[in-house]
């Protein structure tokens, strides 16, 4: 149903009823709704109001003799149509100009958005981790160390440096790791590393064609040296599943467990999320919605983050279905636009 299919006075109704089911969390009766939407008619005339709301999909009554609260459309209509968002407090963008510094990792800008979004919201926070191929690559180094292994110094984007060990087929003195460390960087700094990864399979056909043999294991060491760009295995970061828990219902304490299930697999959740990242700013998704079961008794609040040129991620907020949407959403947005500030810094 849009908007105009409902009435200026059932609007009202909807609007008191959701934002006193916020508060509360309890079933919410037709005198209470009265006084909530200050409306100078009968207790009577609301629950006839409520009764239509409730035949139309916007709420529904848990048991015979309670008050009603909203389903996913009344949720929906709610928020599309008759949201008043507050505006985030002083301290809350202090805290997020604070910690969103651009002398920080992207690894470490992720990291603390997702307990920064936990702590603001007392919800769950989550952020996607940028995709490797959307890391640029600077700069590399190699150090020799005993045997066939080589410390690989590598450096993306403007602050991160990653470390690791590999493992090569033949040992390489000091020299030939200078040469391969210039000629890596000349060719390949100020590129991603899905362009790297492109070049360096074309060059390697070429040289095998030639029969370059030089070439070819330059080539297969250099692109076994960037691989370290490409390691991590994490999809997003999450802080706060606790939160979930100290706020939750004796109902939603029940779907809990599944909803747990469902962000460890990360499958559905991804896929949200990938949604999400086609986006122009924040997307809702309220129970149902979503399209996986999970999700029945949650909402996920999302926006995009980037870096000025491209999207790198989702960050969002996990809570109950009555979350205080009119205080998260603008939270997630301001977020959102701190972090891809601090990013294309």
């Amino acid at each position: 149903m849009k908007q105009k299919d409902v009435s200026e006075r059932s609007q009202l109704v909807l609007q008191a009823l959701v934002k006193r089911y916020i508060q509360e969390g309890a079933p919410v009766g037709s005198s209470t709704v009265r006084q909530e939407a200050g409306l100078p008619v009968s207790a009577a005339t609301v629950r006839n109001i409520m009764s239509d709301l409730e035949h139309r999909g916007y709420l529904h009554a848990p048991h015979t003799s309670a008050g009603r609260v909203p389903t996913a459309a009344g949720y929906r209509l709610y928020i599309d149509s008759l949201l008043q968002v507050d505006m985030p407090d002083a301290a809350t963008f202090q805290a997020l100009q604070n910690e969103l510094s651009p002398d920080r990792s992207s690894r470490d800008l992720v990291q603390v958005t997702s307990n920064l979004l936990a702590d603001i919201t007392a919800q769950a926070g989550l952020v996607t981790v940028p995709r490797p191929d959307s890391a640029q690559f600077r700069q590399v180094e190699f150090l020799p160390l005993s045997g066939n292994r080589v410390l690989v110094i590598l450096v993306l984007n403007q602050h991160e440096v990653q470390n690791k060990i590999i493992h090569t087929h033949q040992e390489f003195d000091a020299d030939q790791l200078r040469s391969a460390a210039a000629m890596i960087n000349e060719r390949f700094s100020g590129r991603s590393f899905q362009d790297i990864e492109g070049i360096i399979a074309q060059e390697l056909r070429e040289a095998k064609s030639r029969i370059d043999r030089y070439m070819e294991e330059t080539l297969a060491f250099a692109n076994k040296a960037l691989h370290v760009g490409q390691s991590s295995t994490e999809d997003y970061l999450m802080a706060g599943e606790s939160r979930l828990l100290e706020s939750a219902s004796p109902e939603e304490l029940e779907h809990l467990k599944s909803l747990f299930q469902a962000l460890e697999s990360k499958k559905d959740v991804l896929h949200l999320l990938e949604r999400s990242s086609a986006a122009e700013g924040v997307k809702i998704f309220i129970g149902e919605e979503a399209g996986f079961n999970a999700l029945g008794n949650f909402s996920l609040v999302t926006a995009p983050y980037g870096d000025g040129k491209k999207t790198l991620g989702v960050l969002g907020v996990i809570g109950p279905k009555r979350m205080e949407y009119s205080r998260v959403i603008p939270i997630v947005d301001l977020t959102a636009r701190m972090l891809s500030q601090a990013l294309s810094n």
